[in-house]
């Protein structure tokens, strides 16, 4: 095929999109600004590198985002395959280590005889057919272009990445290894338990530490899911504790009893030598976090790999400048990823797999591609491309954005769930078998 995509960015939606439009004998240019120029959140020039967290969420088909890990399977998704193959024990998420997914992804890229990998910033939209992946962390030169060719001003957020501690620095004697509801010893988080008095005085110094971006933030400039954690505590003392810090589910095995609290630590790779902080995303400084952090039982003497960091993420206003495939209206330019306000891993790969289906689809002059709104993604597109969408901001898949099941009947919610689960598993199906020319048969 003489065909040439040029594919601006080289994270998850831009290396899933190459490598599914390289496997249908498309050429792709594949542009990356890193190494050459960063950004504030990446700490590599590595393709498909993870900046926030290492978790990609639940695996249960009835939960929305377990529900999208089975469609993008359906859908012969490279990246998830990489994500499986580099997992690390999280209970009933998929968690990866950070630097095996990017190795394995880049791997793939680099050995498709189809894709080109181009390192250089891209300042202009490319002539032809072109798939901006750029991410929220667009570079301002191609930012300004993009949203100008959208013919609208952009939307933005504050994104926020939480700390990684050295496994070796820790208090075994007071963390403990639970999932909630699991056996004690057996689970796939550390724990670090709170008595009342713990967890007021780490509250009072979390909330009075001081922040990189000196200002109090309105609400919509930050993104619900990425809260900063100094930020979830201001609105209350107790907001962390039925948070990220809830202990339901947990018992110290010091005491036999459930702690008032509990911070979790999530491994990031297979040989459990590094460690999230389980929602802990922030905007302190540094020095503050290690002064706070370290008031966290058993992280006393934590060795930090990473610090926390907080960043600016641009997306458009897709509901009123993108058409249905998240194409520019009367272009050959599409955009991807979370630049389009589909925020979350996972979402991005499938809106860079989406982009690739739908771009194929044009070069052998196919009808556009348009998930079932009764899938986990199809849903979310819907929403994201609905003109009638107001006060768009990023959001995940989620069931809030599915059709009502159509019966009527009235179910509890984890039976809803499955319900959605069930028809959205029948609804892909008949629609990849109705599509042949896009989706191998075998």
């Amino acid at each position: 095929m003489n065909e040439v995509v040029t594919v601006v960015g080289g994270g998850l939606a831009g290396c899933e999109c190459a490598l599914a439009l390289a496997s249908r004998g498309v050429q792709v240019n594949l542009c990356e600004m890193r190494p050459e120029k960063s950004t504030p959140a990446h700490h590599t020039g590595s393709l498909a590198e993870l900046v926030c967290s290492n978790s990609l969420k639940s695996t249960r088909e009835d939960s929305a985002a377990g529900l999208l890990k089975w469609e993008l399977e359906q859908l012969g998704s490279q990246l998830l395959d990489c994500a499986k193959s580099a997992a690390v024990p999280a209970g009933g998420a998929l968690a990866v280590n950070r630097e095996e997914f990017s190795r394995l992804v880049e791997v793939r890229v680099r050995q498709s005889p189809n894709i080109t990998v181009v390192h250089r910033e891209v300042t202009e939209i490319p002539e032809g057919r072109v798939v901006i992946a750029a991410g929220p962390l667009c570079s301002d030169a191609l930012a300004e272009k993009v949203l100008a060719a959208c013919g609208s001003e952009a939307l933005a957020f504050y994104d926020a990445a939480a700390p990684i501690v050295d496994a070796e620095s820790l208090d075994r004697s007071i963390l403990f290894s639970q999932s909630r509801y699991g056996e004690e010893g057996a689970g796939d988080y550390l724990n670090a338990p709170f008595t009342k008095e713990e967890y007021e005085a780490f509250i009072e110094a979390l909330v009075n530490a001081e922040r990189v971006v000196l200002k109090d933030f309105e609400r919509a400039d930050l993104f619900q899911a990425c809260q900063p954690a100094e930020e979830v505590a201001r609105t209350g003392k107790d907001a962390l504790r039925f948070g990220a810090m809830k202990p339901v589910g947990l018992t110290d095995p010091r005491t036999g009893r459930r702690p008032w609290a509990a911070l979790q630590l999530r491994a990031e790779n297979a040989e459990r030598t590094a460690y999230n902080l389980v929602g802990f995303q922030t905007n302190l400084t540094f020095g503050e976090q290690k002064r706070v952090f370290r008031m966290v039982p058993g992280l006393q003497n934590a060795e930090f790999f990473r610090f926390g960091v907080m960043h600016r993420n641009t997306f458009v206003d897709a509901p009123h400048v993108l058409d249905k495939t998240f194409a520019i209206p009367g272009t050959t330019v599409r955009l991807a990823g979370q630049i389009t306000g589909t925020e979350g891993y996972v979402e991005a790969i499938a809106s860079g797999l989406l982009a690739a289906l739908n771009t194929y689809a044009e070069i052998i002059g196919a009808d556009p591609v348009e998930l079932p709104a009764a899938t986990a993604f199809g849903s979310l597109v819907a929403y994201a491309t609905d003109p009638d969408t107001q006060n768009y901001q990023p959001m995940h898949v989620n069931f809030g954005v599915v059709p009502p099941l159509e019966d009527g009947k009235r179910r509890k919610k984890r039976e809803r769930y499955a319900a959605y689960a069930d028809r959205a598993h029948a609804a892909l199906r008949d629609y990849i078998t109705g599509r042949p020319e896009l989706f191998s048969q075998e």
